[in-house]
């Protein structure tokens, strides 16, 4: 595994990472991956895949959560938000994948959940919050490689401890920056004088300009030229850079109400703009929110019918703020460890993105009077 932003020594922010850095430090969150990778007789490459995120131990309908959803830019398509932003609850997992696979993984997200309700459960709807960023330059898109197979072997293999990172699931085809891109996550611990809360982010990343790239304030892409590493963007005829989209999840275990939700995927805008991104008209920044801190919320089933009221806990507005610089850091953090995590692709039609060298980085940070955390 290659090393992290801590572990170079780069320090995102003030706050404190939980034990793992990681979306999965919000007890009960899972995460899983299923990568595709295959190379076809006519040359055509499949570079993509799916991430699912799950929200608590036990099936998402049957503990729902209070969550949110904020559009910094709206080039992009999700499916199940419209019902997140009127109930302001989350229950299903949460997946990601590529433009052309979101109604193939909503549609297995339903089936697989269906099968295994009992029997008897026939007063049941679900809409699955299924997220995308487009993959189209390195992944065979228009094949639709992306099948119901995926989206299972994600799900079984979702678990605690530190996610995978750079080229796995969703991310395996997305460019970052004009370098490999893809997954990354981080997270923000507050100290028990605010609360004591976790804030984790997970982001897939496929979006901004080389030169635009800041690492911890820092504008080493315009150090990192093309001549050092080709841009995946320099053939002639291909799109322009900075074409791409993020999408966001963040989790917290604070007791958030959905506005409050809101509020904190909204922050995800400020650590996109720290790296250097969130500008482009062509970019889909999409950011949901959910928090774990109320328990036993009503179930997604209409057909059990609890008491008429619900009792539920809410930080109070004075002390939000550190939630939210939290929520900026470590989306900040998410999108770096992303680019540190990605390696060298091959990708489809013989277009090539090159992971960003952590030498190459680390001699543009300190070219710009940059010091390793720890003054090493």
């Amino acid at each position: 595994m290659k090393q992290r932003a801590t572990q170079l020594g780069i320090r995102i922010g003030h706050g404190r990472p939980g034990p793992l850095n990681a979306i999965t430090d919000v007890p009960g969150v899972r995460v899983g991956h299923s990568s595709v990778r295959e190379q076809f007789a006519d040359g055509r490459r499949a570079c993509t895949g799916v991430t699912v995120i799950e929200p608590r131990p036990d099936a998402a309908r049957l503990q729902p959560c209070f969550a949110g959803v904020h559009v910094l830019n709206g080039n992009g398509d999700a499916t199940g938000l419209e019902w997140v932003r009127e109930a302001g609850v989350l229950t299903t997992p949460i997946a990601i994948t590529n433009t052309h696979s979101v109604g193939v993984v909503r549609d297995s997200l339903i089936r697989l959940e269906r099968q295994q309700l009992p029997a008897g459960d026939a007063v049941y709807w679900t809409m699955p919050v299924v997220m995308e960023t487009f993959d189209g330059l390195l992944n065979d898109i228009n094949g639709f490689h992306v099948s119901g197979e995926h989206v299972a072997e994600a799900l079984q293999a979702a678990h605690g401890g530190l996610p995978a990172e750079g080229n796995v699931g969703g991310g395996s085809g997305m460019i970052c920056h004009e370098f490999k891109g893809g997954i990354g996550t981080a997270s923000r611990r507050l100290g028990a004088a605010q609360g004591g809360w976790t804030v984790g982010a997970l982001v897939q990343a496929n979006h901004g300009k080389r030169g635009s790239l800041l690492v911890q304030g820092y504008p080493v892409g315009r150090m990192l030229d093309d001549a050092l590493i080709p841009s995946p963007f320099s053939q002639r005829r291909l799109p322009q850079p900075g074409m791409g989209s993020i999408v966001v999840v963040l989790a917290t275990d604070a007791p958030l109400l959905p506005e409050q939700c809101r509020r904190l995927a909204q922050r995800a805008s400020l650590g996109i703009a720290r790296t250097g991104g969130g500008t482009e008209d062509s970019s889909g920044d999409i950011f949901l929110a959910f928090a774990t801190g109320n328990q036993q919320l009503p179930v997604a089933d209409y057909a059990q019918q609890g008491a008429f009221t619900q009792q539920v806990e809410m930080v109070r507005p004075d002390h939000i703020s550190p939630l939210f610089e939290a929520a900026a850091e470590a989306v900040e953090e998410a999108i770096v460890n992303a680019l540190l995590a990605a390696e060298d692709v091959d990708g489809n039609n013989g277009h090539q993105a090159r992971a960003l060298p952590h030498a190459a980085l680390l001699g543009a940070l300190r070219d710009l009077g940059w010091r390793a955390a720890g003054g090493e």
